[in-house]
């Protein structure tokens, strides 16, 4: 069985203790004006003052369980040597209880056995059964009440404990099997994302490559040199997409021993084109490189041109006359993209702002968390709009042989 948590008593559960404590002593001094009072040396009121003084610990048991069971288990010693060696002492020679332990017992060992260890509990019971029950010289009025009064609170009291523990146990596994259910259904989706990643990789593929072949073809056997160059850019372009597509794959599959891969033809897209481009359709745009960018592998430099390349065509697209800014931080963990744009200075283009499907910043934002890195998109201090992506230096792949 799991080991027991600890008890941790609520304003309940203390309101309920001062109450308890309370019935306790209006009891015991009911019992000790309706009763016979004491006649030992230390006069009539000792066994009342004795019993009052115990009740009252009742209060400090969830604080102090320990030193409210070793006053009851003395108190209860003490009333049995009045009874053996002083008669009258502690315990009237002829009392209305049948009880020859503290009043308050059966409350405090009913409230030990979530308080304190099981073996010492034993402990304590046993002394106070013997201080009850007394099978020396057992009698039909002190013995079975001794025995109610001590042993049948310990005993209820380890069951219902017993039972809160198993039913908490048994809580416990079901929350940890709806959590280990979630964890399974959750690698059920990703392998299958996985699966149909690769198929998807393997169709787009072949119909790239076949497009990259013709267009280099077309390149080698046309003699028009506009044609020539636009096939060169065909066929470049879909190389790039052929290696982003690998990398993309191998993320996914999340091997962790594969090596960082070079592209095709030893570039991940260089931002300064996209900036040019930009200032070349009317949105002035500046450039801050800091850093070295030969600290990052391939696959977090092109998502990062994918994040200037979609922010600068939203600016474009729906600010236009703004001015841009394009920050680049290269350091050791990893690689700092900032993109921002000032209020618009025109009315946006009602055609080309409606152009596009309206989930670019959605699948940014996918494609830099794939990697591992954080982004954020929204209004500027400018008045216009900024888009940071935080990314690391590193992605491993298993694309490197591919």
């Amino acid at each position: 069985m799991e080991k027991s948590r600890p008890f941790r008593p609520g304003p309940v559960d203390t309101v309920w203790l001062t109450l308890a404590s309370l019935a306790f002593v209006g009891l015991d001094i009911t019992l000790y004006v309706f009763g016979e009072p004491t006649t030992g040396w230390a006069g009539p009121a000792a066994g009342v003052t004795l019993q009052v003084l115990l009740d009252l610990s009742l209060i400090l048991l969830f604080r102090y369980p320990r030193l409210v069971a070793g006053l009851i288990t003395v108190g209860g010693l003490l009333m049995l040597a009045s009874d053996l060696f002083s008669p009258g002492l502690l315990v009237p020679e002829r009392q209305l209880t049948l009880m020859t332990v503290p009043t308050i017992t059966p409350v405090v060992l009913s409230q030990l056995a979530r308080l304190i260890d099981r073996r010492t509990l034993l402990w304590l019971t046993a002394i106070l059964v013997a201080c009850a029950a007394r099978p020396w010289d057992a009698h039909w009025n002190t013995t079975p009440f001794g025995l109610l009064g001590t042993a049948l609170p310990t005993t209820l009291s380890l069951y219902f404990e017993a039972r809160r523990q198993l039913l908490r146990s048994l809580r416990d596994r079901a929350e940890r099997a709806e959590r280990e259910q979630h964890l399974l259904a959750e690698r059920a989706r990703a392998e299958e994302r996985r699966k149909l990643a690769e198929e998807m990789h393997d169709v787009v593929t072949h119909r790239l490559s076949l497009m990259v072949l013709h267009a280099g073809a077309l390149g080698v056997v046309s003699a028009d040199e506009a044609v020539r160059t636009s096939a060169e850019d065909i066929r470049r372009e879909g190389a790039l997409a052929l290696d982003e597509l690998r990398d993309l794959v191998g993320v996914l599959r999340n091997g962790a021993d594969a090596e960082p891969r070079p592209l095709t033809d030893g570039t991940a897209g260089d931002p300064a084109t996209l900036v040019a481009e930009s200032a070349s359709v009317g949105i002035p745009t500046e450039l801050t490189v800091r850093g070295d960018p030969g600290r990052i592998s391939p696959t977090v430099a092109r998502t990062a041109y994918r994040v200037v390349q979609e922010a600068l065509t939203n600016i474009r697209k729906h600010a236009p006359g703004s001015t841009a800014t394009v920050g680049l931080r290269y350091h050791a963990g990893g690689l700092d993209v900032t993109v921002e744009n000032t209020r618009a200075g025109a009315a946006p283009d009602p055609a080309l702002a409606g152009s596009g499907s309206g989930a670019g910043l959605a699948g940014l934002r996918q494609r830099v968390e794939l990697i591992g890195g954080r982004f954020e998109a929204g209004p500027g201090a400018s008045g216009g709009y900024r888009v940071d992506a935080i990314l690391p230096a590193y992605v491993p792949t298993t694309e490197g042989d591919a």
